[in-house]
């Protein structure tokens, strides 16, 4: 599946267009990594808990999307962009979606 940000996929034609593709999640702040990342706060540096668990959100969202664009007989999705919002104190969504396309 080739996954691109861009209206096209270079050096490419699109032969067919499928539409909207998505996928989300929604993720809850671990104790652990919340107790640490306010230790953090105080000293500065990277939340590194945060950065895995944004890492992890942003590879099944991308999983879900891929999925939903395989199962329509895409093999690209491009134009890619994602979203993030607020579900609950302590939880997030973060959505991931595209335009899923068949290439040459």
């Amino acid at each position: 599946m080739i996954l691109t940000t861009v209206n096209f996929v270079p050096g490419r034609k699109i032969l067919e267009h499928y539409g909207l593709v998505s996928g989300s999640t929604v993720r809850a702040k671990h104790f652990g990594k919340d107790f640490m990342a306010g230790l953090k706060n105080i000293v500065g540096g990277e939340l590194k808990g945060y950065t895995e668990l944004l890492n992890e959100s942003r590879n099944e969202a991308i999983n879900r999307m891929v999925t939903q664009a395989q199962s329509m007989g895409a093999n690209a999705v491009i134009n890619i962009r994602f979203s993030t919002s607020s579900v609950a104190q302590g939880a997030a969504e973060l959505y991931a979606y595209g335009t899923a396309v068949r290439v040459e």
